[in-house]
């Protein structure tokens, strides 16, 4: 069969049945590294390098470069993956409390609460995979991003709650979910991720090439105000310049 045939490797199923069996493998080395629940964190933050480079198309290998993020990870990845468990299950009880009488403060709380957690943490796990930062600094820089860009992140917020809603339809999907669940919203994530990342990425280029601009400026003002002030100083010549 020619190149161009339709189990060639660079027909569309093919594609897709590679990226198939690629999110397979990346979701079993998430459950797997996930057992131990504080580690899940880690895991997830080494699940999103590998998504993070689907979304750019330049996927390789899955365990190797996976278990390497995880080490690399392990600590800070854990932290913030123990900070989420810990807002969970705040969250959890303020539902609980919120089923007793004179329990709307408690949804309130809860509410509120959830948009908190959603905004610091579902950019956080990318940024930590992509960027090296502090961990109360990837917190803060996930909820400025998902407030910059509010609308876009509403959006993936519904498309998990939609994506999540699918996967516990009935046992069917249930079984799908535990294949692929878990990599199916990482890489839902990675795929807004990225182009965000890229836009904060442009905005801090040109900003950084402003301020060297406006330095630059400053710079030659304040020599030509020091000639100016000493006509008979030697000052500095053209040439000093080249």
């Amino acid at each position: 069969m020619g190149n161009n045939g339709f189990f060639s490797i660079e027909s569309p199923l093919y594609k897709f049945m590679s990226r198939l069996t690629d999110m397979i493998k990346l979701n079993f080395l998430w459950v797997l590294c996930s057992l131990p629940i504080i580690t899940m964190g880690a895991a997830t933050t080494a699940a999103f390098t590998i998504t993070l480079k689907m979304v750019e198309e330049e996927e390789g290998y899955i365990a190797g470069p996976f278990f390497r993020e995880f080490k690399n990870n392990l600590g800070k990845g854990s932290i913030i993956g123990i900070i989420q468990l810990i807002a969970m299950y705040a969250i959890y009880l303020d539902f609980q409390l919120s089923k007793l009488e004179g329990g709307t403060m408690f949804t309130v709380i809860g509410v509120l609460a959830t948009f908190l957690a959603f905004m610091h943490l579902v950019y956080a796990y990318a940024l930590l995979a992509r960027y090296e930062n502090t961990i109360i600094n990837t917190l803060r820089n996930s909820y400025s991003i998902g407030l910059r860009y509010l609308f876009k992140t509403l959006g993936l917020f519904l498309i998990i709650v939609l994506e999540c809603g699918i996967f516990m339809w009935n046992f069917t999907t249930i079984l799908i979910g535990i294949l692929l669940g878990p990599a199916c919203i990482i890489l839902t994530i990675s795929g807004f991720a990225r182009p965000l990342f890229r836009l904060v990425e442009n905005d801090n280029e040109e900003r950084a090439a402003q301020k060297e601009e406006q330095e630059k400026e400053y710079d030659s003002d304040a020599l030509e105000d020091e000639e100016f002030e000493n006509p008979d100083s030697d000052g500095l010549k053209e040439e000093d310049f080249n």
